[in-house]
Formats: C-alpha cells, structure tokens, sequence
C-alpha cells in the first residue's frame, strides 16, 4: 500500500467571491443551519422532514444499522401529494409548475392544477392495466411532460419506477428490465435530437424481447409510423386520456421504495440504486430550497440535466415540485437550431436559477463569449453546476459571460447514491472560491483521509467518504445486499466511499478531484488528472481538456492530454502545421509553470472533440486505450462514436516528445 500521500495537492486558488449583499439578507438558509445541525444532527433532520406533508408523523428518526439505514421509522406520505397535490389544495394550482420547450419549438405551459389531474389520470389508467405497490415500471422516455407524469403516477401508487436514458441501447434496456423483473414500461414512438425525429419505440421493441414485459404504454411525440403488438401495445392518449382525473392517493411507508435508477458500470452488471420515499424526499427539497435559495413565487427554475439521470430525478421532479417551483424542461439539444438555444430559453422565460454542467459550459466557451452576448441573461441570480469537477476557468467564464459578476455560483457535488446534494456553497453564505465545492451541507458528514482510513490535514488530498448516514442515502442494490456492502463500505470502515478523490485546501475548503480510478501515479507521485486538466483549460486558447495516465518505462505513467481549442486558435492550428506544433508546446509548458515540470504533459494531442456519452461525461478510458496505443474498447454508449477514429489518426502527428 502506498505509504505517501494519498493524492497530491499540487494548485491552489487564491479568487474569492462573497455573496451579493441583498441574497444574503433574505437567504432562505443563514449560517446558523451550520451550527443547529452540528449541535442536534438527527432533530435537523426532523426539522427538514416537516417541510413536507406526512400522514403518519414518525416514531423514530433513524435507525441504523450499518450499512443499512432506516429514516423517519413508522412515517407515512405520499411523494405525488407532497409534489403536486399539496399545492393545489393550499390555494396556488394556477402556478406553472411547467414550461416544457420541445427542440421543433413547441411549447406547453402545465399549471399545478393541470399537473394533479394529468397524474391522476396516469395513475388510474396504470391500474387499470394491473400496476400495484410494489410493481416495478420502466419508464424510457425523451423529456416530454409525459415523463414526469409518468415517474409521479407510479410513486402515487407506490410503484417503484426504473427510468433509463433514451440514449440507451437495446441491450442496455433489457438488462435493467430483466434486474428489476418489471412487467410495464413506458415509452415513446421517439424525440427531436438536433433536429431530426429519433425512435424509441424499436429499441423498447427489441429490448422488451424475452423479458417479463407483457405492457407497453407508447406516447406518441413524433408521430414516426411505429410497429403495434395488438393486446401489449396501447397508445399513452387512448388509455390515460379517458381516464377519471381524481385519484385517491394512499399514503405509503416512509421506507417504501420510490425508484431504482441504474448506474452505467463500464466492466460489470450495472448497479441497481435503491431509494426509499421519505428521507429522499425530505433531503432533496431542502437542498433544492437551501442551494438555490428558491423564492417560488418569483423563481423560475431550470436544470437542464436528463429525466434519466438522478439530478433529473432529484432536481427536476422531486425536489422542485415538492417545493412548488416553476421550472423550465427541455426536449433537446443546446445547438439546436443555433448554438444559442439554451440562453434564447433563458430570455424566454426568464429564468433566475440555472443547473448544468461543467461539460456544458466548457462546450460554450469553445463555441465563443459572442453567443450568450446575444441574448438577455439580467434575469439569473443563482448558476448552480453539477455532474462533475468544475475547472476554475470554467467556473470564471459561467461567472462572468452568463452571470454577468452578479450571480453566485453553487457548484454541487453528490452522486446516483448519495440521492441528493452533499457538498455544495450556500448562495447566502458562502464566499466561493473559482473550482471548489466548498464544504458539506448543513446535516452531512464528510471527510477526506489516507489510505488507512486516517483523515487529512488541510493542505492535504485523500479519498472522499460519508461518516454519518443522511436521509437520501441509497438503500442498497436492488436485490444484491452483499454487492453493496462489498462496493461502498468494505474499504474504510464504518464509512461510506464510492470512489472519488478530494483535497482539502488551506482553509479546509474541499475540492473534487474526479474518480480515483483516474489518478495517475508519476514518478512515484499520485496526481488527479482533474488538476492536469484545470491547468490546461486556464489557457486562453483552450476549452476543454481530458488527460489520462499511458504506460512508461521511466515514470511508470506518463501524461497524454487531449485538448479542445477555443474557436480561432482551433482553427489556426488546423491551418498551420508548425503553429499547431508551437501551440502544443506552449500548452506543455503552461501546465508545467501552473503546476510545477511533473505535471508537464508528454503528448498533447489537439482534437475537435472528446468521446462522450449523451449525458457528457468523458470516457477516458477509451482516451486511455488510443494514449497505450490498443484496441479501443467499447463504444456504443457515445453520444458520436466517429469521434474515436479521428482521435486515433492524430495520435501520430500530435505527439510532443519530452524535453
């Protein structure tokens, strides 16, 4: 075992951004929430829990018995009451709860009102094709309002729900039906991505083949000619229009399950996630009312993430309905028709609190400061980032070019497991600093430590694990107990650790340092390829940069770079050979005074895009694969699958060899 540090720290930041003095004076959450939850954890919790509405109050706050918890023990509710119901009945049904966008530019306004009849009459028509607590339905939908009607109808009936990203295979499909044993699903003749009608229908066809799927319930979005099962195959508008648009909702265990949400898991079966109803709901609205600082009747809320992602799930449905938002969801994609959609939709319906991603917004600096100009941006006053570590320069340009100076940014980091937010800024609060997630929320336990489970000092870089159970907390994976023990509670004891790295800076502040997984061991040093990559992309000529770690016979691992040039500097390089060559050094450079000469790249490849899933994440392991210069391994979860080829025919004109 390696007896130095556990990662090295090797960048700091010395930018510091304080609150606007007006959100801190009317912040929903002051700093006292620090304090309360440090003095009675369990009694916050309680607290945070009677912002919802229960049927049966608790008995017991918590019982644990690691690695298993149970919260809020004996509690009953319903998660469509406290998302929808509730707030008709207390007077505000007229609210928009939704403004859907689809790409072709349709459009569709749902008020609370609207929204409680649309789930009743989803949830009566679900019975009626034989859906009862316990069921498991598949849900493989575009982001249509069917989608969150259809993940609310199932909680209504106590039905656990297992929705699964249309951009997933056939394959992908079957293996989550065939984990869950649903008889159910639910999806779509298709949806517009970059403006083409794409099908659903046949891969949900395929995929159903051989599995325990005897329904399926088909919305019709494209209107694309689709092959129908007679007796299996119903129309979503056939069945759930005619429906009666009151349900009586019961009320279920606080422990009942709400979803099963698949992780992707590259090497081994896909893991199915488990969350319960009460605790999850209890911690994903005060997250989303505490981060965002939501003001519901002035917000207007957009996250732009995927309903088959957990933040789709966690900051799209439950979260910001259970607090009554109005928020913005839409179909398609961000350079459709025109690379300024997302910020034409921001002017549009002015939205004040914006959730993305950090590959999104490198994607934006790389398309020009010019776009986002263009449009009216004065409404925001909170940009949230999520999905990954943010590079400094990332956070400075969102800051500045969408948030015009004004606007905190919270950049959260939680996972599929951990439900909801865990460590994240307080808009309120917090003086933030450009990369960091600051520290965990008020209720949360986390903590960073060595090898031997020892935690760091500040100053210091480790491995991040959870020390206390919090409410939205995974249960376990479906069906395998042992799996979940082995996987997130073996290696530390008594703690949680799902595999990422962390450093604390010299304030205690923590940074997130990506997969452990992708640390790279130089020279005997353990360095975060996330740092290598900030480093790159603070050059004024880069957008986005992905580095792995490649076999060397001196250094044991050396650095490959991959790096995305911002728009005139691409094209230059592209032009010029020797410019191209020139710019490749300079970059090498670069990082080795940002970072010290360890850090210097050996190769620096410049490419026009990295291989990324539809949900933006970077696949490094097939970076990996052309850096030792192997077979490249599978690619049927990229978004472009092309883009591999292209990579690999640089390999050998973009290599810079080491001084």
């Amino acid at each position: 075992m390696n007896s130095g540090p556990a990662l090295s720290n090797l960048s700091s930041e010395t930018r510091h951004f304080d609150p606007p003095a007006d959100l801190a004076a009317n912040a929903n959450v002051t700093a006292e929430a620090y304090e309360q939850a440090s003095t009675d954890r369990l009694a916050f919790w309680a607290e945070q829990a009677r912002r919802l509405d229960w049927t049966t109050e608790w008995s017991e706050i918590l019982d644990w018995q690691p690695p298993f918890a149970k919260w809020f023990v004996g509690g009953t509710l319903n998660a469509a009451v406290n998302c929808v119901d509730r707030h008709v009945e207390a007077g505000i049904g007229e609210r928009v709860a939704l403004h859907f966008e689809g790409e072709p530019g349709d459009t569709r306004s749902i008020t609370y009102a609207e929204l409680q009849k649309e789930v009743a009459k989803a949830a009566n028509a679900l019975t009626e094709l034989g859906v009862q607590q316990g069921d498991r339905v598949m849900i493989y939908l575009p982001m249509i309002p069917e989608a969150v009607v259809a993940m609310l109808a199932c909680a209504r009936l106590g039905a656990p729900h297992s929705v699964v990203f249309g951009g997933f295979s056939a394959d992908s499909l079957r293996t989550r039906i065939g984990d869950t044993g649903a008889k159910l699903m639910i999806t779509a003749d298709g949806g517009y991505r970059r403006g083409k009608p794409g099908a659903l229908k046949p891969t949900a066809d395929a995929a159903i083949e051989g599995t325990a799927v005897d329904t399926m319930l088909v919305v019709r979005r494209t209107g694309e000619d689709v092959d129908f099962t007679e007796g299996r195959d119903h129309w979503w508008h056939d069945v759930v229009d005619r429906q009666e648009d009151t349900h009586e909702a019961e009320a279920f265990d606080a422990e009942n399950p709400l979803f099963i949400l698949y992780t992707s898991g590259t090497t081994a079966k896909p893991k199915g996630i488990l969350h319960t109803t009460g605790g999850y709901l209890t911690q994903t609205a005060y997250t989303h009312h505490a981060v965002f600082d939501l003001k519901p009747v002035t917000d207007v809320y957009w996250c732009t993430a995927d309903i088959g992602w957990v933040t789709g799930h966690s900051y799209i449905v439950y979260g910001p309905l259970a607090n009554g938002a109005t928020q913005v969801i839409y179909e398609g994609t961000p350079d459709t028709p025109h690379k300024g959609r997302f910020w034409e939709i921001v002017q549009k319906y002015g939205v004040t609190l914006l959730y993305t991603a950090p590959t999104a917004i490198r994607t934006f600096m790389k398309w020009g400061d010019d776009i986002p100009a263009g449009f009216d941006l004065s409404t925001l006053r909170i940009l949230g980032s999520v999905g990954e570590p943010i590079n400094p320069e990332a956070w400075m340009w969102y800051r500045e070019h969408i948030g015009h100076d004004n606007c905190p940014i919270v950049d959260t980091w939680w996972q599929t497991e951990t439900g909801a937010m865990m460590i994240a800024p307080l808009p309120g609060v917090t003086s933030t600093k450009p990369g960091s997630a600051q520290v965990a929320l008020p209720g949360v336990s986390v903590d960073v430590v060595d090898e031997s489970g020892t935690a760091v000092g500040d100053g210091e870089g480790g491995y991040l694990v959870l020390s206390e159970p919090w409410p939205a907390m995974l249960r376990g994976i479906w069906g395998d107990d042992e799996r979940y023990k082995d996987t997130y509670w073996s290696r530390f004891d008594s703690m949680y650790f799902a595999g990422d790295g962390a450093k604390k800076d010299d304030d205690g502040d923590l940074w997130l340092l990506g997969r452990v997984d992708d640390v790279m061991n130089i020279s005997g040093h353990r360095i975060s390829t996330t740092e290598i990559e900030s480093a790159l992309v603070s050059h004024p000529k880069v957008a986005e940069a992905a580095v792995v770690g490649a076999s060397d016979a001196t250094t044991g691992q050396a650095i490959v770079a991959f790096v995305i040039l911002r728009g005139s500097a691409a094209e230059s390089a592209e032009d010029d050979e020797q410019a191209g060559e020139d710019l490749i050094q300079e970059l090498r450079n670069h990082v080795g005074r940002e970072i010290g000469p360890i850090a210097k790249p050996r190769q620096v490849m410049l490419v026009p895009e990295l291989p990324k899933t539809r949900s933006g994440k970077i696949m490094r392991r097939l970076l990996k694969d052309i850096a030792e210069q192997r077979e490249i391994g599978d690619v049927t979860t990229l978004n472009d699958s092309t883009i591999m080829d292209v990579i690999a025919d640089k390999m050998p004109a973009a290599a810079a060899k080491e001084d």
